[in-house]
């Protein structure tokens, strides 16, 4: 997997404005692909970024790129925590929400609705998609049930944000220099300093 595949797919979770990323990568050699999580996880995990392959299939890896601090602020929400009470998730701890959700993506060929609310998505439109009861408002970067004006503007802003990490990648920055540091990360590891 290139860099260039990662900031592709992944800028705006590495620029810290999204949670998490989802994408498919090559993996005919999964012990290379392995080894180039690792790395990146050695280098983005000071930063707050993890790697994690939810799945291996065909040759292809399902990798969701994520910023652990933050999922666990996401998944604290009511309306996330009571989807994914409904769907058997233990919302007491979000490692353990991403275990399940890897079993759930294993378990059959679609993705679970419920995988919007590990990448960002607000807990009212991962329930209008869900639920279906009511029309989709507009459709980017996913279907949204609740404030469409709202989700338009984070739609152009991952746009641009991607543009100019793809541009600066092809001037030669690296994903680890692009790769912003998460507040929330950083914040909790000064609080477990002053204990």
């Amino acid at each position: 997997m290139s860099e260039k595949t990662l900031v592709r797919h992944c800028s705006p979770t590495l620029a810290g404005i999204k949670t998490g990323s989802l994408f498919t990568a090559e993996a005919a050699d999964a012990d290379a692909l392995r080894q180039t999580l690792r790395r990146y996880n050695r280098t983005l995990g000071a930063k707050g970024v993890r790697l994690l392959p939810l799945r291996w299939r065909n040759g292809r890896a399902l990798l969701y790129v994520y910023r652990p601090a933050r999922l666990t602020q996401d998944l604290q929400a009511d309306g996330a925590r009571q989807l994914l009470c409904r769907c058997g998730y233990p919302t007491e701890d979000a490692t353990r929400c991403v275990v399940r959700l890897m079993h759930r993506v294993c378990e059959g060929p679609e993705f679970p609705h419920e995988i919007g609310l590990f990448l960002g998505y607000p807990p009212e439109d991962v329930r209008g998609f869900i639920e279906r009861d009511t029309p989709c408002k507009c459709v980017g970067c996913w279907k949204v049930y609740g404030d469409a004006a709202a989700a338009e503007e984070r739609f152009r802003q991952y746009r641009r944000c991607t543009a100019a990490y793809c541009r600066a990648l092809a001037l030669g920055q690296s994903v680890e220099r692009l790769t912003v540091a998460d507040r929330i990360e950083k914040d909790q590891q000064k609080g477990r300093k002053k204990r």
